[in-house]
Order: C-alpha cells, then structure tokens, then sequence
C-alpha cells in the first residue's frame, strides 16, 4: 500500500511515540499529529510529583515540544487543534483550529488515533464545584499546583485508592496538607492482592493519611469555606477533593464514525494495531488488549504497553509487519518509604478464572543481611499447580523492589515456572542482594510445596485452627521475638530447641509452624517431618501475618 499522509490523532506515548517511529523509517511520508491541548508529549506519570515538590521545574515536565518535533522529526505539530469527526469513507477528518475557531478538513490516507482516556466524573451533585479536581493532564497539574501555592489549604480528600489516588495522597501529605482517601473497595490498589495491600495501608497510615475503605461517595456539597464531601459512612469536611476514580476510553469520534469498540468502549484492533477500518489504527490507553496471562480481552492504560503500540503500528503503517503480543499489566508504584510492583493476574483473577494455581509468600532481605540497611521484601508468586508456571507476582518493600519484579516479569514473558526461577544466575554483591537473591528464594519456596518437600498454611487460615489440642501450635522464634508478640495459642518452642524438646509435641497430632518469615518454621517442619511428625509451615510467617490481621 502506498502510503504518502499520515495523521495522527493524541500525542503523550501512543500517538507521539508513533509519529516518531514512523518517521524514522520513512522520512518523505508526510505526518500531521493533532493535539487538542498545547502539549504533545509529556511526563503524564510524574504530574503528581511536580504537585507534590519532588520535580521542582514546570519545564521538567515537557518531553518534547511541537517546535522541537518540528525539528528532529520534521513533523506538523497542530496543538489546540481538536478533530471533532472522522469521514471514513472519503478518508478525511474535521479539525477545529481553538486558537482561530476556524474548522476544516484534513484528508488521510491512514489514520492513528491515540486519543487516551479520560477521567470519570460520576454524575452526583457538586461534581464539577471549583475545588474538585482531576489529574490527566499538564494544565490539571498546574490548577492543582497553583490553588495549593495561592489557597493554602489545609485538607484534601482523595477519591479513589488506585495509583494516582495514592500518588496524589503521598504527593499532598508532602505539600503539607492532611489527606483522606476514600475507596469503594476494601483496598488500595486493585492489581495487588488485599493480603500484600494491607501492607500498603500500613505505610500511608503511619505517614499520616487517613483511609476510608469500603466507602462511597455520595456527593459533595459548598459548606462556608470549605467542601462537605457525603458518603455513605458519613461526611468529611475538606478544602479540595481530587477525583481518581478511574479513566475511560476517550473515542467518541470513533464511535460516532462507526468503528467498532468495545463495551467500555475501548477500540477493538488486531494484533497489528489495526481497527475495524482497514485505515485506522489505534494504540495507547483507548485500546482493548489481551491480557498476556489469560488471553481475555481487557483495557489496561499503562504507558510501557501504550509506546509498544505506538511503534507497532508505526511498523505495520510503513510495511514492517510487527505485532503486539498482549499486556501483562506489569506496574509500580512509590508509597511513601515503600515501593509496590506487581506483574502478571492476581490471586483474586485467578480464583475468578477457576485456575488450579498455588501461592506462596516469601520474605526476603533487599540485600545481603550483614551489609548495612537491609529491608524486609515481602514477596508473593502465583503459580500453576500442575507445571509450576508463574501467572503472577506481587512485591512489596524498600530497596530493590523494582529488579526483582522486572526479574519475574521477563520470565513470565518467556512462560516460565517457579523451577525456572531457581536457575537464575543473578547479580550478587552484599550491598544489592544475596547469593540466594529473593527471586531464587521465591522460586525455592515454590519448588518445595510442589515437590512436597514442605506442607504450608496461610495467614487466613490461621483463624480457623483449632485451639482445643486437637493440633500441636509451635511458635518456633526465640524467645525474645515471641515476648514481642505472638499469634494466640501457639506455643514457643525455638527452632534451636525444637530436638531437645520434641517430647512436648504429640506425633498423633499435626503440627503448625510458625516463625518470623518462614524459613525457621521450614527448618523445623524438615526436623519433625524426619521423626514422622505431620507439620504444615505458615507462609510468609509472622511478618506477614502483623501485617495482615489487626
């Protein structure tokens, strides 16, 4: 197909990462890429931090701007031009021009539309009061910044517990104000599992943020100086609310011209970023995917998988054929003093989907213990029962978080299992990890309830254990750390010990282990299951479980 006029319509990662792409591999293709609003390619992902005083520079925040992609890629850059209608069948787009309110028509011979998505507004009274704000934007940014600078306040209530909720609450306590997140679900963070987004509530708890989970807006009310935001468990007094609700698709103009979306109106493209017009394509935030782990159609806005796609329909536009193999959904996040990263389907997915998977938690210092500053990782995999493949893993710490969750990711993509992982050759010194890095150790554990070297419990089953002696409940710590506290019922028989003072478990009973992190209570499960002992170790162990249950 000859191809001589591209347009493409939304900047930021799809639409700017496409243009650049495709000029880099055809430099007499004429490309005009239109942007509504003044900026084309922007750092969308630290908008909170500039809020929040970590980026400083308002300059910082421009990656590229339409002079300096006029320049380096020789492209017509048309911000404040907004295209309001598609002609599919002659091949044109509407534009209007905002600074001049001229419109025209531009024709194409393909189209790329990387419109992204928008925030919800639900429809509830005092939605769209002044001091009710959004973040998708640079101008977002900039109102927020500029109200907190001029107004001063002292209070924010967050809607919404996703990243840029958490972000913005983090962000906010760091501008000085005291912040409230309310959440319709009973966590933060929905890509984690509850067990490691308690750890989650932890941490923004101790830094001062309030949590109102399972909590519903209502609406939101003028009260003197200040906004009366109404749940349904009450009322909270506040200067500013920032709305994180979530996003949607924004394709109307697709819609309106026929092209085939999705229920919640995502474009639906081929592998090769293709719509339903032989024409169009699509890439970015608006566009449904398939999930890499479950091959279900789903619509997951990540910037790493948006740039893919831009460059994979870049491709195919200039006769490369290039295909997007689907999203894992790999994603990170700063809270606080902690960092939570999670790639792959969650527990809660894969209950859904009625997987016949395993889980394990383990927990592991950031780097080697005898070096100074060490941190606890705690980190959780999930994995099919029947071959050992990784469907999925959550990590939760300080330091290092990041490696191993990429780690874990690269081998997800290469469909590999938990025996997979204890291969690994990682890089080891003692200030960046151990020579059993937690990767290995997250494989190793695995490994061991597969083979059935080792017999687990977890923390919701703890609950549930009987407290009348029918079981044998050893709490295999010293005794310093069980004085510090302990789960109710069990009983403190140190790992050291435990040969000595055998005589005081009944061998008719099975035996539940518990220790700091899990690795003591294997030990002790390995001693006992050798003198005919039936023993079950709690995973993650007593870390995780003070994490978990108040």
């Amino acid at each position: 197909m000859n191809v001589s006029k591209v347009l493409i319509v939304g900047g930021v990662a799809g639409g700017a990462s496409a243009a650049a792409r495709l000029r880099r591999l055809n430099e007499e293709v004429e490309i005009i890429l239109f942007e509504k609003g003044e900026y084309i390619s922007f750092a969308n992902c630290g908008l909170p931090y500039y809020i929040g005083g970590e980026i400083k520079n308002r300059a910082d925040l421009t990656l590229q701007t339409p002079a300096g992609f006029k320049r380096r890629f020789n492209i017509d850059v048309r911000t404040f031009n907004e295209v309001t209608a598609i002609n599919k069948e002659e091949k044109y787009v509407t534009v209007i021009n905002h600074k001049t309110n001229e419109t025209y028509n531009e024709s194409y011979d393909i189209l790329l539309l990387s419109p992204g998505a928008e925030p919800i507004r639900p429809n509830l009274e005092g939605i769209n009061l002044d001091r009710v704000f959004t973040l998708r934007n640079i101008p977002d940014t900039y109102r927020i910044k500029d109200y907190i600078d001029n107004a001063s306040p002292k209070t924010a209530v967050v809607i919404g517990g996703g990243y840029i909720g958490v972000e913005m609450a983090e962000n906010l306590r760091n501008a000085g104000l005291d912040v409230t997140i309310i959440e319709m679900q009973n966590q933060v963070i929905a890509p984690l599992d509850y067990d490691m987004a308690c750890i989650i509530h932890n941490e923004l708890e101790r830094n001062g943020v309030t949590l109102k989970l399972e909590t519903a807006l209502e609406k939101i009310e003028e009260n003197g100086s200040l906004l009366k935001v109404i749940t349904n468990k009450g009322t909270i007094d506040t200067d500013m609310v920032i709305l994180a609700i979530g996003v949607k698709p924004e394709t109307k103009i697709a819609a309106d011209a026929g092209i085939k979306l999705n229920s919640r109106g995502a474009f639906i493209v081929d592998e090769y970023m293709k719509t339903s017009d032989e024409f169009i394509y699509a890439a970015g935030d608006a566009v449904e995917v398939t999930d890499f782990i479950t091959n279900e159609k789903s619509v997951i806005p990540l910037a790493g998988p948006a740039n893919k796609q831009g460059r994979i329909a870049a491709d195919n536009i200039a006769g490369i054929k290039s295909s997007y193999r689907g999203t894992q959904g790999s994603a990170i996040l700063k809270v606080f003093n902690l960092t939570a990263a999670s790639t792959g389907i969650t527990e809660k997915k894969a209950k859904h989907l009625g997987l016949n998977y395993e889980k394990s938690f383990t927990v592991s210092g950031s780097h080697a213990g005898y070096y100074p500053g060490a941190a606890e990782m705690f980190i959780k995999t999930i994995f099919d029962k029947d071959t050992g493949k990784i469907l999925g893993a959550q990590i939760v710490g300080e330091d290092g978080v990041d490696k191993r969750c990429d780690v874990i990711a690269a081998a997800i993509n290469f469909k590999a299992t938990v025996y997979d992982l204890t291969k690994l050759e990682l890089c080891y010194a003692p200030p960046y990890s151990s020579a059993k890095d937690p990767v290995n150790m997250a494989g190793y554990v695995a490994e061991n309830i597969l083979k059935g070297i080792v017999k687990i419990f977890h923390y919701h089953d703890v609950s549930s254990l009987p407290k009348d002696g029918s079981v044998n409940l050893i709490d295999t710590r010293t005794r310093g750390e069980y004085r510090l506290g302990h789960i109710d019922g069990f009983i403190n028989i140190p790992v050291d010990s435990l040969r000595e003072r055998m005589n005081e478990i009944d061998k008719s009973k099975p035996v539940y282990i518990v220790c700091h992190v899990g690795l003591r209570g294997y030990l002790a499960c390995r001693i006992l299951e050798g003198y005919g002992y039936t023993c079950y170790n709690l995973s993650g162990g007593y870390a995780l479980y003070r994490e978990i249950i108040k």
